[in-house]
């Protein structure tokens, strides 16, 4: 399917979830059980600085990246981890205000988010949007296994028969569904959501869900 100028048209739409169409912190203290761990776990190995770094990455990354960036020795990545897994959402969580407009976007709409199942679960059955998605995939940290944002990104166009420029990925991160999505040759889209630094890898950079109109060449309100 193309365009009167030869390109294809966008006929999908990878999505994020953290600070891409809810607030990471939306449901409040919901983390700190994996930052009690991480303090518990130190024996003098991170200064209190470092460890303020290291929570505020948590807010930002996925805990696998923030993990490895810090160099967790593996006493402190186990509690981590197992301290992460029994997190449960302790509110409910409604979103940016701006969600009704994906149901606006006339293409397949996808939420590829990374976590802890439980927690990532829970986050997309309270704000009520999975009937919005053709598919949500939830690559689990406390599974097995794992794709990793550009494997799931691959399985996605081979199951749904996407070709790289008929997607975009839209997400807030620069070194992961970005990164992912650059990797494939896929359009990226940086959502500039408060307290999100800009990056300089994406295509595109937007403040609200309103500003992807443009992309698939639709009007704005």
């Amino acid at each position: 399917m193309t365009n009167d100028s030869g390109a294809r048209r966008v006929r999908a739409i990878f999505f994020d979830l953290d600070n891409c169409l809810s607030a990471a912190d939306e449901a409040g203290p919901v983390l700190e059980p994996l930052f009690e761990a991480i303090r518990r776990a130190n024996d003098g190995r991170y200064t209190p600085e470092q460890i303020a770094a290291i929570i505020a990455d948590c807010w930002r990354s996925p805990l696998d990246y923030v993990s490895a960036k810090h160099g967790f020795p593996e006493s402190m990545r186990e509690a981590a981890w197992a301290a992460s897994a029994a997190i449960e959402l302790p509110r409910p969580m409604r979103g940016y205000p701006d969600l009704p407009v994906l149901a606006e976007l006339p293409v397949m709409r996808f939420l590829v988010t990374s976590g802890f199942r439980r927690l990532q679960t829970g986050k997309i059955r309270s704000m009520g949007i999975g009937p919005l998605f053709t598919e949500i995939v939830i690559d689990a940290m406390d599974e097995p296994v794992r794709r990793g944002k550009r494997g799931v990104f691959e399985y996605l166009m081979a199951r749904h028969g996407l070709a790289p420029d008929e997607v975009l990925v839209v997400g807030d991160n620069p070194d992961s569904e970005i990164e992912a999505g650059n990797s494939l040759g896929i359009t990226t889209v940086q959502t500039l959501r408060p307290g999100v630094a800009r990056g300089d890898n994406a295509k595109h950079h937007i403040r609200g869900l309103e500003e992807l109109k443009p992309l698939l060449g639709l009007p704005v309100r």
